[in-house]
Order: structure tokens, then C-alpha cells, then sequence
């Protein structure tokens, strides 16, 4: 793995442990983004728990390769939330603003997985 691809597999692990951890000791913080239709705090810690495994599935040579696929996949489920999000009257982010940088985020964190794999 060259340099780039392992600097970008780590930060991505961090980020992705960070952010299901942070589902579970903050779950307030992502209750807006989840539909009113489905359970919450089940929602939340199943994909905080995900997010985690997955962040740690980069940091381990053997599931790199999985990892990226399953950050891949996770960021297209991710996808219409954050579009729905971007449309509401006051989105869960915050601002109209960030939640439409947010939909082009998504495909950076899809073409990083991508670029993680391809290069594992």
C-alpha cells in the first residue's frame, strides 16, 4: 500500500470509529436525521456500531478490502438521508448550507472507500 492510500485508510479509520462512538454516547446528536417512522435510538446505535466496525475493519489488512466496500455501501444508504435533509425547512445539520456540502461529501467518502480498496 503506498503512502497516500495508508495516510487515507487511517484517517478514514479514525473518522469512522470516532463517529460511531459518538453515536453512542451522543445519540441526540443524530435523532434528526433518522425518520420519524423507524426507532431512533435502535437506528442510531445499530449504525453507530457499524460505523465503528468498519472504522476498525480498515486498521486490520485482512478486512481492508471489506471495510471499504461496506463504507462504500453505508455511504449510498447514507445518501438520501442527507439529500431529505438538505430539503427539510430546518435541517438536522444545521444550516441549509452545510446540509448541501454534505451531499457532495458523500461522494468523497464513496470515492475514498473506492480508493482504499483499489489500492489494499
Amino acid at each position: 500500500m503506498d503512502t497516500l492510500s495508508l495516510f487515507l485508510k487511517i484517517i478514514l479509520g479514525i473518522l469512522f470509529c470516532f463517529t460511531g462512538i459518538m453515536h453512542i454516547i451522543k445519540p441526540k446528536n443524530f435523532k434528526n436525521f433518522i425518520p420519524d417512522f423507524l426507532p431512533k435510538l435502535t437506528v442510531n446505535y445499530l449504525f453507530g456500531v457499524i460505523e465503528f466496525l468498519l472504522g476498525i475493519g480498515l486498521f486490520l489488512s485482512n478486512y481492508t478490502k471489506h471495510a471499504a466496500v461496506g463504507i462504500f455501501i453505508l455511504m449510498i444508504i447514507f445518501l438520501p438521508i442527507h439529500i431529505w435533509d438538505a430539503t427539510k425547512i430546518r435541517p438536522a445539520i444545521g444550516s441549509k448550507k452545510i446540509a448541501y456540502i454534505r451531499i457532495p461529501l458523500q461522494f468523497l467518502l464513496m470515492y475514498w472507500a473506492y480508493y482504499i480498496y483499489l489500492n489494499a
